[in-house]
């Protein structure tokens, strides 16, 4: 971790894309998470095939309809902690775990309108960065949850540079913050490499089973079975507010489909936890088919709004120039040990 202070990120308008196509993954990443915890919250914790019952037509608009105390639009905790992610990393200049901590804590302090229990017991602990999840697992006995998961996509993008060693234990790193499980410690590595490999112009679902040889051996039979081509999220055995269904709901939403928006189409009409399933789903997603594949009637409507940050709103466009920077920040290439 550096000792010398996080610099502020420079305001001025977001610069335009470049014509390239990792670029192009690295906004599909960043900005279809986004999207897809937009679209999902208003049918969080809701029956299977609702968002199809409701939009019956793919393409005819209207989904980012908002509901259940969100406006459309509206991103949720998923990418509000995801925002706070990319934006540490951009101004320490690398991964500082004790500066990333704050930031979630001060956000958690301002009374966002949705935040994971377990992550809110942790940051609400009073206890230092490096301890508060442990100490939690220790006494909770739970901390295998979908909140570190729901927030990777910038750091996927931003450690994708350094090969699958270096982002898979960044991704446990930045997990560890939150979740004293090693099982989320894990599940979000897998993430990051799937990612790292789309960015890279292949496929990620072929990726799975060499990601699966750098997963630690207690949990890597599990994910194999989540992660396996032939597992539905119905032979879940638990709620898929868990990191194993979620990340393996994710990848069959992914497999099943062939483009992003039927991707995320078929992830929140699983029910359950629909904003981080297809937050989840929408990264993975976003990083195969690029920000191009993005909806313009999902991206138009999306807003972050920042607790405890000045009232800050995030636009797509802000969300797009952030993944940029993370992509080519020098910190990408590094992290502070």
């Amino acid at each position: 971790m550096t000792d010398r202070p996080c610099t502020p990120l420079r305001t001025d308008p977001p610069a335009e894309p470049p014509a390239d196509p990792r670029t192009d993954r690295a906004v599909g990443a960043v900005v279809g998470s986004a999207v897809g915890d937009a679209l999902g919250a208003p049918f969080e914790f809701g029956p299977e095939g609702a968002f199809s019952a409701r939009f019956a037509r793919p393409g005819h608009g209207g989904e980012m309809c908002g509901g259940g105390g969100w406006d459309p639009g509206e991103a949720t905790d998923d990418t509000q902690m995801a925002v706070l992610v990319a934006e540490s990393l951009l101004e320490c200049g690398g991964l500082d775990p004790a500066d990333l901590f704050g930031r979630f804590r001060r956000w958690a302090a301002a009374d966002p309108k949705d935040i994971g229990l377990q992550t809110e017991a942790v940051l609400s602990s009073g206890d230092s960065w490096d301890t508060a999840a442990a100490l939690h697992l220790q006494v909770s006995r739970r901390g295998a949850g979908n909140g570190a998961l729901m927030r990777a996509a910038p750091s996927a993008v931003h450690f994708a540079d350094r090969g699958r060693a270096a982002t898979m234990d960044a991704a446990r790193r930045l997990a560890a913050l939150t979740h004293g499980d090693r099982a989320a410690w894990e599940g979000t590595a897998v993430f990051h490499e799937l990612v790292r490999v789309a960015l890279a112009g292949h496929d990620p679902l072929t990726a799975v089973a060499p990601t699966l040889e750098a997963v630690h051996p207690d949990h890597r039979d599990r994910y194999a079975v989540v992660l396996a081509p032939g597992w539905h999220p119905d032979d879940a055995t638990e709620f898929n507010g868990a990191v194993w269904p979620c990340l393996g709901s994710a990848l069959w939403a992914l497999r099943t489909t062939s483009s992003y928006e039927d991707a995320v189409r078929a992830a929140i009409d699983l029910g359950g936890d629909t904003d981080t399933v297809a937050a989840v789903t929408g990264g993975l997603a976003g990083a195969v088919y690029g920000a191009g594949a993005l909806p313009e009637r999902w991206t138009r409507p999306l807003h972050v709004p920042l607790p405890g940050f000045g009232g800050r709103v995030l636009r797509a466009g802000e969300l797009a120039d952030l993944a940029r920077r993370l992509l080519l920040s020098p910190g990408a290439g590094r992290g502070n040990e």
